[in-house]
């Protein structure tokens, strides 16, 4: 691309030298600096100007051609708005490496980078947002080593984009401090649907009434062989244990995150197995919904069945790719992921 100008230039010049003078093809030099605009900076796409321009004055001085000295005309007005042209796209590319600087900044201080490991579990994450060029979107995840336990919340705020970041807010910021408090996971979701419920009277909207998040809680104590799952209306996750791959199901329903009042403030925790080897992927709607050109959706389940690695970034690599290869590239919904794996502690060396 950064090249494509002097190729043209050269095209163009050797056709001119090399085909008869009654098919002008140095008229087309024009294109050259117009080209150089969209890929090049304003010194350097004039001075490309310069050199189709000089060899035309040179040909029409030498031969008295008067069509020459327009197609020289020409050459300076492309040149000119080419320039400015590059000016304005600086301008703007400039703008958009803050604006992405601005977004890689809040999306560091929502979602806050995840340890590689806390004792013995070893965690990876996987975030893409569907809005394109944003770096955050409805999906959230977040990670708080507590006095209970490890504490997990992956969650999708309803609807996706931009638009949906500030119900995300307001729920991690509520994890990040009710996390070490809340004694259990049905008072810690209790808290989140309270502060999901104040931001919506202080931050009012016309869909207010329809901002809610679906979630899904997760402990798993220092100790123990067990973990404890919580979800509020959100797609259970897996368990892939001893070989087996099930799906976490409630035994009965959690309302949504800002439901509770609606539907019931009931939540019920599952407890299931979490023993060395095991693994545990939480993930968002927009993996099992992402669909093919056939409209089939990804079969989760099926496709983590079938993987044979448990190495949670390992597993979240395949994933992505997979989502990828599933959809054609075209994902239309936000996407997070969080696996834990139980692993042996590591013994330090002896000396």
């Amino acid at each position: 691309m950064l090249l494509s100008p002097v190729a043209l230039t050269v095209v163009i010049g050797l056709l001119a030298v090399f085909t008869p003078q009654d098919v002008p093809f140095s008229r087309l030099l024009p294109a050259a600096p117009a080209l150089a605009a969209s890929v090049w900076s304003v010194r350097a796409t004039l001075t490309l100007g310069v050199i189709c321009l000089l060899p035309v004055i040179g040909f029409a001085l030498a031969f008295s051609d008067v069509s020459a000295f327009y197609t020289a005309g020409a050459i300076v007005a492309v040149s000119l708005a080419a320039a400015y042209a590059s000016h304005l796209r600086l301008q703007r590319e400039h703008t958009l490496a803050q604006v992405r600087a601005v977004a890689d900044a809040t999306q560091e201080v929502l979602l806050r980078p995840v340890p590689a490991r806390v004792r013995n579990l070893e965690i990876a994450t996987l975030y893409l947002a569907a809005a394109p060029q944003a770096r955050i979107g409805g999906d959230f995840y977040a990670v708080a080593d507590t006095e209970h336990g490890l504490r997990i919340i992956l969650g999708d705020v309803r609807g996706k984009g931009l638009p949906a970041v500030g119900v995300s807010a307001a729920v991690l910021g509520s994890f990040y401090e009710a996390a070490h408090d809340a004694p259990d996971l049905c008072r810690l979701a209790h808290r989140l649907d309270t502060s999901v419920t104040r931001y919506n009277v202080d931050v009012p909207a016309p869909d207010g009434a329809e901002r809610f998040a679906t979630a899904v809680l997760v402990e798993i104590p220092p100790t123990g062989s067990r973990a404890s799952v919580l979800s509020c209306g959100h797609p259970p996750p897996l368990l892939l244990h001893r070989g087996d791959t099930r799906s976490v199901e409630s035994a009965a329903p959690s309302p949504p995150i800002n439901l509770a009042a609606l539907v019931g403030s009931d939540y019920h925790v599952e407890h299931v197995p979490f023993t060395p080897g095991d693994l545990l992927l939480l993930y968002t709607d927009g993996v099992t919904e992402s669909r093919d050109d056939k409209g089939t959706f990804f079969p989760l389940t099926t496709w983590t069945r079938d993987t044979d690695t448990t190495s949670p970034p390992a597993l979240l690599d395949l994933l992505h790719r997979a989502l990828l290869r599933h959809s054609g590239g075209n994902l239309n919904d936000d996407i997070a992921c969080v696996a834990i794996r139980n692993a042996p502690l590591r013994m330090p060396p002896t000396g």
